[in-house]
C-alpha cells in the first residue's frame, strides 16, 4: 500500500497567487538549504519554490528543511516522498504541483551564479516567450577543489561548461535537467521517457524529441555546480550509463551519429583490441598517487566510457 506524500506549505504560498516561474528542486540525500537561502535573498515577485524529498528517509534533514520553508519570504513548497521513486518520479510530481506557466528545473547541489539569476530569468521569460531555454552552468576553479574531485572539475569544465554561443551550435546535444527552463505547455505535450533508469541520457533524448516541435534557446545565465564526484563514481556512472545510450542511439540515429560519443564507440568496434584495456582505463581515471596527468585521466575516462558505449550498441 501505498503512502501519501507529506507536504508543508509556508504562509506567503497559501496567500500568493499563481506565479509565473515556479523553480523546481527535486533531491535525494542532498541538503538543498543553500540553494534555498540563495534564491530568497532577491525574492522577486511571480516566483515559488517546489522541493521535492525523492525518499532520503533522514527525518533530521526533512525537519531542517521543513523549518527553513516555513521561514522563507518568497512562496514556497515541499513534499517528501517516503520512498525513492527515481528522477522521472520526483520531475512528475513537482510538475504536477507546480502552478506557474513556467517551471525552472535545478538541482539541489546548484548554486546560481550571481544575485539576480531568477530575475535574469523572469526578464528572459517577458523578453522572449521561450518553450525551452537553458541558462548553462560551471564548476568551481580547479585549485578550489579537493584532489579526490579534480577529474570531474576538469572533466566538466572541459565538456559542460560551455558560453551560450557554443551551446547554439548544437542546441539539442548541450541540454541538461537542470538550469533548465521550460513552459509548462511543452512538458504535456513532450513528456520525459520514463524508461530511461539511472543516470544519463534522458536529458539529451528529451531535447531531440522537443525540438521537433520547438525551439531551444541557450542564454548565459549559470548555476554551478557544486556537487562533484570522486573518480570512482564517476567510472561507475559511465559504466551504467551505456543501456540509457544505447536507448538514445536506437531513438535518435541521426542526432547520434553528429555526436563524438557515437563516432568513439564505432571506431573501437572496429579496433576491439583497444577495449582489452578497459580495466587500466579505469585505474588511469581513479589514479590517487598524482603521477598520471590530469589531462591522461580525461583521455582514459573517455575511453572507458566509449568501451562500454561500444559494447551496449554491438
Amino acid at each position: 500500500m501505498s503512502t501519501a506524500p507529506q507536504i508543508t506549505c509556508n504562509h506567503v504560498w497559501k496567500n500568493t497567487q499563481a506565479p509565473i516561474l515556479s523553480v523546481l528542486i527535486p533531491f535525494y540525500k542532498d541538503d538543498p538549504q543553500g540553494l534555498l537561502m540563495a534564491l530568497s535573498k532577491a525574492p522577486s515577485k511571480g516566483v515559488a519554490i517546489i522541493l521535492y524529498d525523492d525518499g532520503s528517509q533522514n527525518a533530521s534533514l526533512d525537519e531542517r528543511i521543513r523549518c527553513t520553508v516555513e521561514g522563507l519570504p518568497v512562496p514556497a513548497q515541499l513534499i517528501t516522498a517516503q520512498h525513492n521513486k527515481g528522477r522521472s518520479a520526483a520531475r512528475n510530481a513537482l510538475l504536477g504541483a507546480a502552478r506557474g506557466k513556467w517551471v525552472l528545473f535545478l538541482d539541489a547541489d546548484m548554486m546560481p551564479e550571481n544575485p539576480y539569476f531568477v530575475q535574469n530569468w523572469l526578464n528572459y521569460i517577458e523578453e522572449v516567450k521561450p518553450a525551452i531555454a537553458f541558462g548553462g552552468f560551471s564548476v568551481q576553479p580547479i585549485n578550489d577543489v579537493e584532489p579526490a574531485l579534480a577529474l570531474h572539475q576538469a572533466f566538466s569544465h572541459n565538456s559542460d561548461c560551455l558560453p551560450a554561443v557554443t551551446r547554439a551550435k548544437n542546441p539539442t546535444k548541450h541540454v541538461c535537467t537542470s538550469n533548465l527552463l521550460v513552459r509548462r505547455d511543452v512538458l504535456a505535450d513532450c513528456a520525459f521517457d520514463d524508461g530511461f533508469s539511472g543516470w544519463g541520457w534522458e536529458d539529451v533524448e528529451w531535447a531531440a524529441r522537443a525540438a521537433k516541435q520547438y525551439a531551444i534557446h541557450h542564454i548565459d545565465n549559470p548555476a554551478r555546480h557544486l556537487g562533484l564526484e570522486s573518480a570512482e563514481t564517476l567510472v561507475r556512472r559511465f559504466r551504467e550509463s551505456a543501456p540509457n545510450y544505447a536507448r538514445f542511439v536506437a531513438r535518435h540515429p541521426e542526432l547520434a551519429r553528429s555526436l563524438p560519443s557515437w563516432k568513439a564507440a564505432h571506431l573501437l568496434q572496429k579496433a576491439p583490441m583497444v577495449t582489452v584495456f578497459k580495466p587500466l582505463y579505469a585505474l588511469l581515471a581513479q589514479d590517487k598517487s598524482g603521477l598520471v596527468p590530469l589531462k591522461l585521466r580525461i583521455l582514459a575516462l573517455k575511453l572507458w566510457r566509449s568501451c562500454w558505449y561500444a559494447k551496449a550498441l554491438s
